[in-house]
């Protein structure tokens, strides 16, 4: 069997989760979009399920799958419905939903429902994505309320900048929020990851976890809390072959790397179609049997190599850790130039097994 595989530490997952908890001192609802953000969304809600006050996700195919699993607790769909007839599957499933535009209140407001939904309205307080402008927020609010369909609003929005400590955007938002809020008695919703590792200052009775749950820091820069993570996906293979090269020898495809000395190479099944940034230049750190090393070379499909000049105990059949507890996935997606929400999404092929029950 091909050997590279993820390993989803789910003791790490429910640590990080109650660090946000702890951080916050508020209710959380665990991200969990994106197939949570490649690591199961089934198996992370159930391994989260006895604590979590709720979950988040995209859109209504994802919290469907939920519900098929047996996840009974809130589920919010952060895109709201993207069709009026949506509501439907809403009301029976008993979900939550964001409320971010003109259409999706007419639509509430003639929708026939069996329950008063818990809806979250959310306010463009400065991203320029979705939500409503700060004109019409109060009176989407009463809207709402009058509409005899609703039960619960909880006031939200949407930081452009928090994973930028020194940025002064995420004061300016919170401004424009508590400004279109004004008079409105309501349960409020503002911190995602960065703003609950960073920003303590900041008013929120939920917080929504994303990236943090997984282990991985949103900062660029290291920061207090977010060292206290736990890295939850371990992406692992082995080195299938070893190479002597002479000094002045090129290494793969387009020979990007060319050996400066008599260099020993391992050849590991990994590669972009499992989801490694095939944009990884050489120096990448990885480790190979517990020992940092880089990768060198153009990553393949289903191939990348690793320089094991300096590591003479290892060869064939050596760990190789990609990223995860020893090599953390913020600094692979740096030196990718992308960031560890992407490449964990971007797992495809390796199998994911789960540790922690």
């Amino acid at each position: 069997m091909r050997p590279a595989r993820a390993l989803i530490d789910l003791d790490a997952l429910r640590h990080n989760y109650q660090l946000a908890r702890e951080l916050s001192g508020a209710r959380a609802l665990a991200v969990v979009k994106a197939d949570a953000y490649g690591h199961g969304a089934v198996r992370c809600a159930q391994a989260l399920q006895s604590e979590a006050d709720g979950f988040a996700v995209a859109c209504i195919e994802e919290a469907l799958a939920l519900r098929e699993a047996g996840i009974h607790a809130p589920i919010l769909l952060l895109e709201g419905f993207f069709e009026a007839d949506e509501l439907a599957l809403i009301d029976q499933h008993e979900l939550w939903c964001v409320v971010h535009a003109q259409w999706q209140i007419e639509a509430i407001e003639q929708a026939r429902l069996s329950r008063p939904l818990t809806l979250w309205l959310k306010l463009d307080s400065g991203m320029h994505r979705v939500g409503l402008h700060p004109a019409e927020y109060q009176e989407a609010y009463r809207r709402l309320l009058a509409s005899g369909k609703v039960g619960k609003i909880v006031l939200m929005s949407h930081f452009a900048r928090a994973d930028e400590p020194e940025c002064e955007r995420t004061v300016e938002q919170l401004a424009v929020f508590q400004q279109a809020r004004q008079g409105l008695a309501a349960e409020v919703s503002l911190r995602n990851s960065p703003a609950v590792l960073g920003w303590p200052a900041v008013p929120s009775d939920w917080v929504r976890p994303g990236i943090m749950l997984y282990g991985a820091t949103p900062f660029e820069q290291a920061q207090e809390q977010a060292a206290r993570l736990q890295p939850v996906m371990t992406l692992e293979s082995k080195v299938i072959s070893v190479r002597e090269l002479p000094a002045g020898e090129p290494v793969g495809y387009g020979a990007r790397f060319v050996s400066e000395r008599p260099t020993r190479v391992g050849v590991v099944a990994m590669g972009y179609a499992d989801g490694y940034p095939r944009h990884a230049p050489t120096g990448t750190p990885v480790a190979v049997d517990g020992q940092l090393t880089r990768l060198i070379g153009r990553v393949s499909m289903d191939m990348l190599t690793v320089d094991l000049t300096d590591l003479p105990q290892a060869g064939l059949g050596s760990r190789v850790e990609l990223w995860g507890k020893q090599v953390l996935a913020s600094d692979v997606a740096m030196a990718a130039g992308s960031i560890p929400y992407q490449i964990f999404c971007n797992l495809r092929r390796a199998p994911l097994l789960y540790l922690g029950g």
